[in-house]
């Protein structure tokens, strides 16, 4: 890979992260997935005072349905028991197969346990911080709450390893970019602001990189 592709999918990475400076929240809200450091990552943000309550919200998705023994949102809280999370602490949302279900859902939750939370600190993988808070910020039912994403501060060549190899998370990348502007048009998510070195570096990538891939 050229020293420029490297920096064009560097700068798209970066983008795809919100870059919110972390405080405490009433719950820690995480959307869960095929990656379990999400947990881990969750789990170290409550047992250092991030949150009082941690939402692990998925039933399952596309890279998922033969991955787990039980739901994503099952798997993630037992990993955020084992770092030490008490389970009086943890709330599950087990239907959920979209962005856009983990939010709704959710909320649906919180409601019917009668609950109030103010402010919300959502965790994501890296590249989906964007379109988590985008969502957020289009499908909760109301619109006062306080909303932060973080995710592991993970540069993206330090964040693959075996289980997310190099070509499926941009190729996972550039997809979850594609979805800023087509989520958007269809209502699932807030309009965000695209820079242009961003637009030049996703195309880019585009042409050089994926074309590698498929080859």
């Amino acid at each position: 890979m050229s020293h420029h592709l490297f920096r064009q999918i560097e700068t798209l990475w970066n983008y795809m992260q919100m870059g919110h400076k972390v405080k405490p929240a009433d719950c820690i809200l995480v959307f869960c997935s095929n990656d379990t450091r999400v947990a881990e990552h969750a789990a170290k943000l409550y047992l250092q005072g991030y949150g009082k309550k941690i939402l692990f919200s998925g039933k399952s998705g596309r890279f998922t349905d033969s991955l787990f023994e039980k739901t994503e949102a099952e798997t993630f809280a037992t990993i955020a028991r084992d770092c030490g999370v008490p389970a009086k602490d943890i709330l599950l949302e087990v239907e959920s197969t979209n962005s856009g279900e983990n939010v709704l859902f959710s909320a649906k939750l919180i409601r019917e346990k009668g609950l109030q939370f103010s402010s919300y600190l959502v965790v994501q993988k890296p590249f989906m911080e964007r379109r988590a808070y985008a969502t957020f910020k289009k499908q909760w039912p109301d619109h006062y709450e306080e909303i932060q994403v973080t995710s592991q501060q993970t540069p993206i060549f330090e964040y693959t390893n075996e289980e997310q190899d190099l070509d499926n998370v941009i190729l996972a990348l550039v997809a979850d970019f594609e979805r800023i502007e087509d989520y958007a048009q269809k209502g699932f998510q807030i309009s965000q602001d695209i820079p242009s070195e961003v637009q030049q570096a996703y195309g880019q990538i585009r042409e050089k990189y994926l074309q590698l891939a498929t080859q």
